[in-house]
């Protein structure tokens, strides 16, 4: 799996276009063949900050959206923004849910090392 991050920062006359745009995004991402999850975020302090949270089944689809038209719209609202965009690309080859977290605290309760591989978060 692929993860992207992007974050933004919209000129504060150019954030209602730029959220906007990004809403105008998330179907058509989002029905893109590889395409796990589209999220558009804003920042809960600043309303010029955004952040787009992208997950890909495979790098080949991923970089057929980095090909696409929708990207190229993306790419097209450097005029609404501070600085540009800040991309980070995160390939995941292993999760694990909540089954892990149960497991660690468990273990820091009996005092007992976590199990196979979980390494404790709690100190």
């Amino acid at each position: 799996m692929i993860v992207i991050k992007i974050t933004m920062n919209a000129i504060p006359s150019k954030q209602l276009e730029m959220r906007q745009t990004l809403l105008s995004m998330i179907e058509p991402t989002a029905k893109a063949a590889g395409c796990i999850s589209y999220g558009v975020f804003c920042d809960t302090k600043d309303k010029n900050r955004f952040c787009l949270l992208e997950e890909w089944k495979t790098r080949e689809e991923l970089d057929q959206h980095f090909a696409s038209h929708q990207f190229s719209i993306l790419l097209g609202t450097k005029a609404l923004l501070y600085e540009p965009l800040d991309i980070q690309i995160f390939t995941v080859s292993h999760s694990e849910g909540m089954d892990a977290v149960h497991s660690i605290r468990d273990h820091k309760k009996s005092n007992k090392s976590p199990p196979d591989g979980h390494r404790s978060l709690i100190k």
